[in-house]
């Protein structure tokens, strides 16, 4: 749905579902319901999940394309954004690391990409810019720091621009413009901001500015320009949140950098304050302790009093750590709902959430809003209800915050 010229949705990777039967499924079971309690008659957008199990499905059959086109047109739905981070499984089944394999070094996760945007082309209405976020590269404990990651990241960024080319073809035929979104993410080759900022700087731009410009005859602005035009960031706040960002001043140096912002993924961490008396902190380690599931991983941040930080690769490591006297607050990477902030004990970075939509309210600094909470179904009980009724009352809260 439109709000304030952009497009407001919620990404289907809720929806568990690897195979596009599966898929196309989901959607047909909640989105209707969605769109009617949210966008009345008006239409509105989906920000649409596909494996690449779901991907090759969705175009294995000549009719399986024009049927989905047919359902999004009798049910006033569109598809603007797309998730291409998770490749493989996201539900019922281990997770952890894995949602970055294959990362940015192999053709596979290419191919894949290219794919989406394949598919996101044939969907996208006329006149509207499309993007699909995905991984930051790669994540750091499978490269060994030094020669090896560098090697990595170097092979990582010439397939990414790999796929900047094949957007700028596309849109110089077609004139239908998308971007791919990197998504930095604790542990990731790009965790924050700064990460981004100085990969896009210093690693991306230059050898972009060499290869787009010898592919296309392009002088150096010319091949800049189509770098930031297709290459993007996906402003995932309960990723930032985490690393204690500063959001208005990040999202100040990217305007200033004319890097754009693809999509933000309005989303939710958790965190804590830890008591200086140690022994009153096993209430706050117990109630952390109940979001200790084992699908996905949880990194944890956390920040010294003298605002020094330290980073534990999962939940159980910094459970393990929970007497460290230096340290006075934790963030944890577990997507809860947007729209509870105090949970009891914990509470979550919701406020992160609206100081991001204040910065847009003010400044729209991107077309597409998405609601990224994927982790209803390892949630403790207290915090689960219906999918559907959940879904909209993030989408309602959202909306209250904009307007």
């Amino acid at each position: 749905m439109k709000i304030n010229a952009a497009h407001l949705t919620y990404c289907t990777n809720i929806h568990p579902a690897e195979n596009w039967p599966e898929t196309f499924g989901a959607l047909k079971n909640h989105f209707p319901a969605i769109r009617a309690a949210l966008a009345g008659k008006e239409q509105m957008g989906i920000g649409l999940r596909l494996s690449n199990m779901a991907s090759l499905g969705l175009l294995a059959e000549e009719d399986n394309l024009a049927e989905f086109k047919q359902w999004l047109f009798d049910h006033d739905a569109y598809v603007f954004t797309m998730n291409g981070f998770p490749y493989g499984g996201f539900h019922n089944t281990v997770v952890k690391d894995e949602v970055h394999a294959p990362d940015w070094t192999t053709v596979e996760r290419v191919d894949y990409t290219l794919r989406l945007f394949h598919i996101l082309a044939e969907l996208l209405p006329e006149g509207l810019q499309g993007g699909i976020s995905t991984s930051p590269l790669s994540y750091k404990p499978w490269h060994a720091a030094g020669e090896a990651r560098n090697t990595a990241r170097a092979i990582a960024t010439e397939n990414i621009l790999t796929v900047a080319a094949a957007l700028f073809e596309k849109y110089s035929s077609t004139g239908i413009l998308m971007h791919l979104d990197i998504e930095p993410e604790p542990d990731g080759f790009l965790e924050s901001g700064r990460e981004f900022i100085d990969w896009f700087e210093n690693d991306l731009l230059p050898r972009g500015i060499l290869v787009l410009g010898e592919q296309f005859g392009l002088s150096p602005a010319d091949a800049e320009a189509v770098v930031k035009q297709h290459i993007n960031l996906c402003y995932d706040v309960c990723h930032f949140a985490i690393g204690y960002e500063e959001h208005e001043r990040v999202i100040d140096e990217l305007a200033a950098k004319g890097i754009w912002v693809g999509k933000i993924q309005i989303s939710a961490a958790l965190k804590a304050r830890l008591p200086v008396n140690l022994a009153m902190r096993d209430e706050v380690t117990d109630a952390l302790a109940r979001f200790n599931e084992p699908t996905y991983l949880h990194q944890v941040i956390a920040k010294t009093a003298n605002g020094e930080l330290i980073r534990y690769p999962d939940l159980p490591e910094a459970l393990a750590d929970s007497r460290n006297p230096v340290v006075n607050e934790w963030r944890a990477h577990f997507h809860v709902p947007v729209f509870v902030e105090d949970m009891g004990v914990v509470q979550s970075t919701q406020n992160d959430i609206i100081r991001v939509l204040n910065k847009f309210r003010n400044a729209a600094f991107t077309q597409h809003l998405e609601v990224e909470t994927y982790t209803w179904s390892v949630l403790p009980d207290e915090l689960k209800a219906p999918l559907t009724q959940s879904i909209i009352r993030e989408l309602d809260w959202v909306k209250a915050q904009i307007s």
